[in-house]
């Protein structure tokens, strides 16, 4: 397949391209620096240069400003929304104009789309939840509807954080639990998904391949955790001991909102689409997928 691909240097980006060249596919980078190899575009302007007869088969959108980059000032959450609809409604758009059209669109989405959830499961088919991740997560897949209404098959992948030792949660945690700071948030009871980069990465291909698969599809393992015991299981691979938990007024007084719907919400998010579509996570469970993650014994 001739793949076309924004978000290619991020972290899912730089994992999935090497992996969809070794599997013999053609990967089309979209690039915003005219010296850098690939496809230039220009979302907030409106720009790509691309030929409406690229042939394009499939695109995955991944592009997005990093929600866990500083405080959510109205500045930052202005950036994160529109950084998310700019790039989506105009790969929609493109792509419903390319003759042939992509039989494939994928584009990236959150576990933030189902807010606080509790401690209810939530699959596809549960509804939207409240708080800004989650009206940002809609408006981000609303924003693929001219690719679904030319036909094509739009999958939304709703990703939830991203276990990896190259970058995301893992790479701001890791100097704190190495020095013996890792502790349970706020009451610790909260639930988060979660996923390791290399189940990601399969997961995406097996959603290129997999033509029953369309509309929303949870990106997350199977067995989502509480945070105390993400953190016991952290502590456990690193050999450092659990000593305290930091209390979430504290948390809210560093972090403002993104306290709240970053840290402090609780998401149980299962995959069921994936699952039923028959595929198989090669670490599911928290403690298996960190060891490997950070090459831990």
């Amino acid at each position: 397949m001739k793949i076309l691909i924004s978000g290619a240097s991020g972290l899912i980006g730089s994992a999935l391209v090497p992996h969809l060249e070794l599997q013999g596919h053609t990967i089309v980078r979209l690039v915003r620096d005219r010296s850098k190899q690939g496809i230039f575009w220009d979302p907030p302007n409106g720009i790509i240069e691309l030929s409406v007869d690229a042939g394009i088969d499939a695109v995955i959108n991944l592009a997005g400003e990093n929600i866990a980059d500083g405080r959510w000032t109205k500045q930052k959450k202005d950036k994160i929304l529109s950084s998310r609809i700019d790039s989506t409604l105009l790969l929609a758009r493109t792509a419903a104009a390319m003759n042939p059209r992509p039989k494939a669109f994928l584009s990236a989405s959150g576990t933030g789309y189902y807010g606080n959830s509790r401690d209810v499961i939530v699959n596809e088919d549960s509804p939207e939840g409240t708080g800004f991740l989650a009206d940002v997560s809609w408006d981000w897949e609303v924003s693929a509807l001219p690719a679904h209404e030319a036909g094509i098959r739009v999958v939304y992948l709703r990703i939830s954080p991203v276990l990896s030792s190259e970058g995301g949660m893992l790479r701001r945690l890791l100097p704190l639990f190495r020095f013996g700071l890792g502790a349970a948030l706020g009451s610790g009871r909260q639930y988060m998904s979660w996923i390791a980069i290399s189940d990601l990465i399969t997961a995406i291909d097996h959603i290129l391949r997999e033509e029953s698969l369309s509309g929303p599809v949870n990106m997350c393992s199977p067995n989502p955790v509480t945070n105390r015991e993400f953190t016991k299981a952290l502590n456990r691979v690193l050999k450092r001991p659990m000593l305290f938990r930091i209390p979430a007024f504290v948390l809210k007084a560093v972090f403002g909102e993104m306290a709240d719907e970053e840290l402090l919400y609780s998401t149980r998010a299962v995959p069921q689409k994936l699952t039923d579509s028959g595929f198989e996570f090669k670490y599911p469970m928290i403690e298996e997928a960190l060891r490997h993650v950070l090459q831990r014994k």
